[in-house]
């Protein structure tokens, strides 16, 4: 997860990434507020009301900035995401990321 707060000057700030369920479906309202080596707070924006997230609820968190993320992994998975509201995204090829500039 980056550190990156590039947001923080625009008319709404993300926080350090928006929130999506293991589908990548967005959950409305939710941000990650803030970061640390092994997790992150997510924080509930004004108006909005905080999902029923139980201890073990694994999410995924979209990165305001994708640099340094990406440059944490070997490749990127390429996904199709026409599908129906119960199935994941299918990975359809992997890209193996350019390194040694």
């Amino acid at each position: 997860m980056s550190r990156d707060r590039g947001t923080a000057a625009q008319p709404q700030d993300q926080g350090y990434g928006l929130v999506t369920d293991l589908a990548g479906d967005l959950i409305p309202g939710l941000v990650m507020s803030a970061a640390s080596q092994e997790h992150g707070t997510l924080t509930a924006r004004d108006g909005a009301v905080l999902p029923d997230l139980p201890v073990g609820t694994r999410l995924r968190v979209l990165p305001n900035h994708a640099c340094a993320t990406a440059a944490q992994h070997r490749g990127y998975h390429v996904i199709d995401s026409s599908r129906t509201a119960t199935d994941a995204p299918a990975v359809h090829a992997v890209w193996n990321r350019v390194s040694g500039w």
